[in-house]
């Protein structure tokens, strides 16, 4: 028998109910006006969300699909560009670029630290010259280590270059900040299933006039991810082929929900939640796998308990108590659990996470007591929104001062 789990993966997150119902609704035309009108909203919330006036651009693909796509139509056979990699995905960028012929020369973080900017601008230096890099590929919110990377700072350094600047944003955009202009970011993807809170299908990317400058001298090959394809379709409000026209009704509804509650709170939310929910899982004497400085707002890495193979832990977590984490990916795998908090959580959902997790430590003969857990959470949770004390008056700083 089905029995609902606590979905707790760093994506597909959890979908609001009446997100779900819109997905059900009845097929409509994808060449008809309710589809157009349809498209057309979408991406003039996408831009809105996204700090953008650039191309919106809407595929029926993963992420990964928004990534290839990213590659094949910005650069040209031999170009020369550096891939900043701070876990699983930048590994994954790195291997996309280098399937289409690109030169990429992979600049490798520890797993857990984050990328530095002055790492960035010492690499650039390297590649001055006719033959140097032509662009800069970043992933923003690394969910393999629950590492979010500076990307404003990198930004700046990508900008005074003079690079491309290509940006995976699958797992971050829709969570936290992010300024497409004002950054100066040429090339950013997304994806429905992440902080957008939608079911997966829909790979989001945005060009800006350089990465069109680019597309003009791109001879790599490109058929469905070809986006000049997918911006003259847009031009008539249609796409270049069918589309998951139900993934696209359910991101309506969920861009709505977000809406209503506003981009700068959904960051805030997410910044508080990561914050209470590490707080939490230390309070369980298990080590956080990220540089906290630079822990991401969606995603919680820990490392398991010593003799505690991770998977086990995640076994018990989904078998016993239907609440489903994430394992460790590559050469992590067996040694971290990554929790997500991403989309529409709650402080209610992470309470009830950490109920789970407890009883499971528990499962595992690890000293714990009963709510310890929760108790970190709450408390944190309590000391992030707490607005900051008012400040006293001029005149009252003055008569204080007197006694």
């Amino acid at each position: 028998m089905y029995r609902p789990q606590n979905l707790r993966i760093p994506g597909p997150t959890f979908v609001p109910q009446s997100v779900l119902a819109a997905s059900a609704r009845p097929l409509i035309n994808h060449r008809g006006p309710e589809f157009a009108s349809l498209l057309a909203g979408l991406t003039r919330a996408l831009q809105d969300f996204l700090r953008t006036q650039n191309d919106v651009l809407l595929l029926t693909s993963s992420g990964s699909g928004a990534m290839e796509a990213a590659v094949a139509n910005t650069l040209a056979r031999g170009d020369r560009v550096i891939v900043f990699s701070s876990g699983s995905f930048g590994e994954r960028f790195h291997s996309i670029a280098k399937a289409y012929g690109v030169d990429a020369r992979r600049v490798d973080v520890p797993w857990g630290r984050a990328v530095d900017p002055d790492l960035v601008r010492d690499e650039l230096a390297k590649e001055k010259g006719k033959d140097g890099a032509k662009a800069v590929l970043v992933t923003h919110n690394e969910t393999s280590t629950g590492v979010l990377n500076p990307l404003k700072e990198i930004a700046e350094v990508v900008r005074e270059s003079g690079k491309l600047f290509l940006v995976d944003s699958i797992s971050g955009a829709g969570a936290v900040e992010v300024e497409v202009d004002e950054w100066g970011i040429d090339v950013l993807v997304s994806a429905s299933q992440k902080g957008w809170g939608a079911p997966p299908g829909v790979g989001i990317i945005t060009m800006g006039p350089r990465a069109w400058k680019a597309y003009d001298r791109s001879d790599l090959p490109k058929a469905y991810f070809d986006l000049q394809a997918a911006k003259a379709s847009l031009e008539k409000a249609q796409t270049p082929a069918t589309p998951s026209v139900t993934v696209f009704i359910a991101l309506q509804e969920s861009l709505k929900l977000m809406a209503e509650e506003g981009i700068a709170a959904i960051c805030q939310r997410h910044r508080d939640l990561a914050y209470a929910t590490r707080r939490g899982v230390q309070a369980l004497g298990l080590q956080l796998f990220a540089d906290e400085a630079h822990a991401s707002p969606t995603v919680t890495s820990f490392r398991s308990p010593t003799r505690v193979d991770a998977r086990n832990l995640i076994r018990i977590l989904r078998e016993s108590y239907d609440t489903v984490i994430a394992g460790g990916q590559g050469r992590l795998e067996g040694q971290i659990g990554r929790i997500g908090h991403m989309g529409f959580v709650t402080l209610q959902d992470m309470v009830s996470f950490m109920s789970a997790l407890e009883l499971t430590m528990r499962d595992l003969h690890q000293p714990v007591e009963p709510g310890q857990a929760i108790a970190a959470l709450l408390r944190a949770y309590d000391e992030a929104t707490q607005p900051p004390p008012k400040a006293k008056p001029a005149a009252a700083r003055l008569i204080g001062s007197r006694r």
